[in-house]
């Protein structure tokens, strides 16, 4: 038997079919929102929580993966492997744009081409599990 989160986690993936995602502290707050209204994603931010705003980034990387959510950030020190294993993820995407504007687009376009299936409906729980990406504005530009 895990811990109440890890037994959990997998449940709540059954009780929402929208991409579940873990924002860390980097994340601007008009971000979080735009991914909460307009893209309709499950977000836990740790900045609404007293407990989680102040934990190192170890801890956020753990309670991505034991809360089976993408961990979303604008922290670059999340691609050290040798801190961050592959193995221990449950995927990691860390963006990066000059201003909110252009983050919105880009997580429009990841919502697109990363967190739904190639019929576009079907939301992909972790499509990065395991795996870490990093990416710019021009990323997924036809």
């Amino acid at each position: 038997m895990g811990t109440l989160s890890s037994e959990l986690a997998s449940h709540a993936e059954r009780l929402t079919a929208r991409p579940r995602i873990y924002a860390d502290a980097n994340v601007p707050a008009g971000i979080v929102a735009h991914m909460r209204l307009r893209l309709q994603w499950d977000v836990l931010f740790v900045l609404e929580d007293n407990e989680l705003r102040r934990a190192p980034d170890v801890r956020h990387y753990q309670l991505a993966q034991q809360l089976r959510r993408t961990l979303v950030t604008m922290d670059r020190d999340y691609l050290d492997n040798r801190r961050f294993p592959l193995g221990e993820s449950g995927g990691v995407l860390v963006i990066n744009a000059p201003d909110e504007r252009e983050l919105s687009s880009l997580l429009d376009r990841v919502d697109r081409l990363l967190f739904h299936s190639d019929n576009g409906e079907e939301p992909v729980p972790l499509p990065l599990e395991g795996r870490k990406l990093q990416i710019n504005t021009d990323w997924g530009r036809d």
